[in-house]
């Protein structure tokens, strides 16, 4: 093994001004570094994919195509970084939705990050129907599938009991849910009143969710305390699991 002569490095030449050592470069002033004390080895852009994932409930292709792609593109390093926190990353190509789920085991001790946040009843009973008209245009061939404000409210209302309060409160309830299923993209409002049922819609209520729900729907009563309304609680919190985004 040869050693390294560093006696020419460590006495300068005459004339000569550059310092016999380099001193180190400040973390302040690294140019890779993006702030002060930064420790992290991603780039900017994907750092921000990253926290995208752990702010939204999901990212769609359609509607972030840059992200999407920088998500492609990094998607072991994305992973990792998630894994490391107990998150796993969800990645559907076929659909183009990226989501995140909550990591839990019988053999770790996982500590919980992401909180649930279950579906109302109305919102439930919205998505029962929307997954139902998206079913039934898709097989019959369409391209996409939509509704109206008015037709959601017309059959989601009939599941409403008198206790559940007034008519007014009920179509309160309706358009809330509505609301926030436009917000989270599981539908878009293409004009006033209507709406765009998203593939999202199939990820949120698979095929086996929406035959439990409806077998409870067909057989609900106008009984307020019916155990319809338990089922659909348990079911929706089933649902939520695949949207956990904001921290526990």
């Amino acid at each position: 093994m040869t050693d390294i002569d560093t006696s020419a490095a460590a006495v300068p030449a005459p004339g000569d001004d550059t310092p016999a050592f380099i001193a180190p470069v400040a973390m302040e002033n690294d140019p890779d570094a993006l702030f002060a004390g930064d420790r992290g080895i991603l780039d900017a852009d994907v750092r921000r994919v990253l926290v995208r994932i752990l702010q939204r409930r999901f990212l769609m292709a359609e509607s972030s195509p840059a992200e999407w792609r920088l998500l492609l593109e990094h998607q072991q390093m994305i992973e990792s970084r998630l894994n490391d926190l107990f998150v796993r990353l969800v990645v559907d190509h076929e659909r183009g939705v990226a989501y995140k789920e909550q990591v839990r085991s019988d053999e770790v001790d996982v500590p919980i990050l992401l909180k649930d946040e279950a579906y109302s009843r109305a919102e439930t009973l919205v998505l029962v129907y929307l997954r139902t008209v998206f079913q039934r245009e898709t097989t019959a061939g369409a391209p996409s599938a939509r509704v109206d404000v008015e037709e959601v409210e017309q059959t989601v209302l009939t599941y409403f009991a008198e206790t559940d309060g007034t008519r007014a409160s009920q179509q309160r309830a309706v358009r809330t849910a509505i609301a926030r299923l436009d917000r989270e993209g599981i539908i878009e409002e293409e004009s006033e009143g209507r709406y765009r049922i998203g593939p999202l819609i199939e990820i949120v209520l698979s095929a086996e969710v929406l035959r439990d729900l409806q077998r409870w729907l067909d057989a609900q009563t106008a009984d307020a305390n019916a155990p319809g309304d338990r089922t659909t609680e348990t079911v929706a919190s089933g649902t939520a699991d695949i949207f956990e985004g904001e921290p526990a």
